[in-house]
């Protein structure tokens, strides 16, 4: 062979070479769950590749949803919790739910550059090679800022999805579906076509570019299609929109401008909704919650706002050109959105000027105009795997045993479609049902159906009808599964098994006794509902509103001494720090004693509930009772008495956590 040719041979396999990487553990999806996925394999010693399409890492976590869709704070476990924590500490306190985006993507950067995550930006999953149901490699592709194509391949034993598209799930030939499931698929009530009152149209807005005349055409962003009969099931997908961190501080903030393509016919039914409904503030307009130094986590709120009702139905299906123009058009709709309420002469003055006031923040998405780069994908695939969560599921009339989260959230969808209904404009699909308290995600849920994939996690387009899906899909809930899935995918590693063959209990047992992933002592926590460890003197009410867990101890009744004791097993003596979890109510005792004992003598501390200052979606916190040495054993305990109260003493949970 001509010395030439062997050259030009060899060359060729080392470009190859170069462009084939090999791990233990691919997760695809740099969203908050898919650090964690990461960070939880490089902790259980898993060698890692963490892809990311976009530039971007963390999701909507960093990417402006910093006022925290929690529904109830027990289920959040882990190293989510630690997250968390973590955010507070930057805040000086203990945990912290509410946050500015750039403190979010500096904290989910602090377990990447910890355990030395290897982060491929900008590639996304073109093929996937499968044998014998096993993903064998993937194919990613980069494209440059000049438009020049490369391909990358990736080998790896195991894989997840932490994506919100599902692309890799997708590519891997799994079972999904996009939409809603009819009623009937699951025996539930809240699933497909549902015309409700929330986020809805008042009655008589004219849908007609002409008032009263059909012949002028439908105004911008309403269907011609007729409405379907309630449940039905359709491929309709609940709207998305942007998490929008503006500021009113003057020194930190840029004017919104008016976007190039500006359309002010878009934005001419909130007029309608403003003239007829006599808004005094944007409130009804824009849901416009206060973040850390003078910021806002702006969500939709209303029948007309930040949702771009029904134009992301092809979202989750296109490729990655077409949903980028879809995210653009999301985008100049937002701006636009936002320009219109601060100049258009016909807005009310009162709400140009209230709009006026805020701007871009300078310190915010730098690398991206200073508006974030994540859309919230608040639904696009979702895999149908060995276990469909359902509405049983949420209302907790179905529980499973092999629970690696939980989830406790309103069942939730926004609106699907904008219609008209007997001559009136009528947003329809938004639903926000309460179910029951915190209940258990199945593992089976997040992985795929036996014979489908056998080296395959899917933690955020997880098994789910769409209205159950509504319940789980909360970022602190995906970074608990995803967490899951990463230990899963380890075992199944060692074990040489399939992710469906992975031990569920002994899967259980290393996320309770190892949360964090250090090999630290786990925090321990006494709920009111563990009556192996909760001792109740008196009477005692549980109630579930507001409640830490499924319930809480309520006392109204000072007349005579009650109190409930939290007796935690101690597994080793030695330094504890103890919260107890208090909870706004009716009438709250402005103090409320709190025995501690630590196996020789016992200390009273009032707490006051002046104390609790209560921020985000939350109607409780921990409040610091101190450090204290406690025996091995159950000879040390917290007593919550209603010693000269004067108002409801609340018994929830007590944290101790190892110093």
């Amino acid at each position: 062979m001509p010395l030439f040719i062997l050259f030009c041979l060899c060359g060729s396999m080392v470009f190859a070479q170069k462009n084939v990487q090999t791990a233990d553990i691919c997760v695809y999806g740099g969203t908050a769950a898919g650090v964690v996925a990461a960070y939880t394999a490089k902790q259980m010693g898993r060698s890692v590749i963490l892809i990311e399409a976009g530039k971007h890492i963390g999701g909507l976590t960093s990417g402006g949803l910093g006022y925290t869709d929690i529904g109830n704070k027990y289920v959040v476990s882990g190293i989510s919790r630690d997250f968390y924590r973590r955010v507070g500490k930057h805040y000086g306190k203990f945990e912290q739910w509410i946050f500015e985006p750039h403190v979010a993507k500096a904290t989910l950067m602090q377990y990447i550059t910890a355990a030395k995550v290897n982060v491929l930006y900008e590639h996304e999953v073109i093929t996937v090679k499968k044998e014998t149901a096993h993903i064998r490699e993937i194919t990613l592709r980069y494209t440059g800022p000049n438009g020049k194509q490369a391909d990358q391949t990736i080998k790896a034993r195991m894989f997840i999805d932490c994506s919100y598209e599902g692309d890799l799930m997708a590519k891997a030939g799994v079972s999904y579906i996009v939409g809603r499931e009819a009623n009937s698929v699951y025996n539930e009530t809240y699933n497909g076509v549902q015309l409700m009152d929330k986020h809805q149209f008042p009655d008589d807005i004219d849908p007609y570019v002409i008032p009263g005349d059909p012949k002028s055409g439908l105004l911008w962003g309403i269907s011609g299609k007729a409405l379907a009969e309630r449940g039905t099931g359709d491929s309709k997908v609940q709207a998305y929109n942007y998490r929008l961190c503006l500021t009113n501080e003057p020194a930190n903030s840029i004017p919104i401008t008016k976007p190039d393509d500006y359309d002010a016919s878009k934005y001419e039914l909130l007029l309608r909704v403003i003239e007829k409904n006599k808004s005094a503030s944007l409130n009804p307009h824009l849901k416009i919650d206060l973040m850390p130094n003078h910021k806002t986590d702006i969500n939709n709120n209303g029948p007309f706002s930040t949702d771009m009702i029904g134009m992301n139905y092809d979202y989750a299906e296109a490729d990655f050109t077409t949903r980028q123009k879809i995210a653009k058009a999301h985008e100049s709709y937002t701006k636009g959105l936002l320009y219109f309420l601060g100049n258009d002469e016909r807005v009310p003055v009162h709400l140009r000027q209230e709009m006026l006031q805020w701007g871009y923040p300078k310190d915010e998405y730098t690398d991206n105009g200073n508006f974030t780069p994540q859309m919230y994908i608040r639904e696009a695939r979702r895999m149908i795997g060995a276990y469909v969560m359902t509405q049983d599921n949420c209302e907790g009339k179905r529980t499973v045993a092999d629970g690696v989260g939980m989830a406790a959230y309103t069942m939730d969808s926004h609106n699907c479609q904008r219609i008209v209904v007997n001559g009136m404009v009528k947003n329809e699909g938004d639903v926000q049902v309460r179910g029951g308290g915190p209940y258990p995600v199945a593992y089976r849920s997040i992985i795929p159906q036996p014979g489908e994939c056998k080296n395959l996690l899917v933690p955020v387009c997880l098994s789910a009808s769409h209205i159950a899906y509504g319940s789980i899909r909360m970022e602190p809930v995906f970074m608990v599964l995803a967490q899951s899935a990463a230990v899963a995918a380890s075992m199944a590693i060692q074990s040489g098994k399939a992710v469906q063959d992975v031990d569920v209990k002994k899967l259980q047992q290393s996320l309770q006794a190892n949360p964090l992933m250090n090999s630290a002592a786990p925090e321990i926590l006494v709920d009111n509902d563990d009556t192996a460890h909760v001792t109740i003197d008196g009477k005692w009410e549980a109630v579930t509103q507001g409640a830490y867990g499924s319930s809480k101890l309520r006392n109204a009744d000072n007349s005579v001494r009650q109190s409930v004791r939290f007796t935690p097993t101690i597994v080793k003596a030695g330094g504890y720090k103890i919260y107890y979890y208090l909870t706004t109510s009716e009438k709250p005792s402005t103090s409320t004693q709190v025995k501690i004992f630590n196996g020789q003598t016992i200390k009273s501390v009032p707490v006051s509930s002046a104390e609790l200052k209560v921020e985000g979606q939350t109607s409780g916190g921990w409040i610091d009772l101190g450090a204290y040495r406690l025996p091995a054993g159950k000879k040390g305990y917290v007593e919550i008495t209603n010693e000269g109260a004067d108002g409801i003493v609340i018994a929830d949970a007590v944290l101790f956590i190892p110093e």
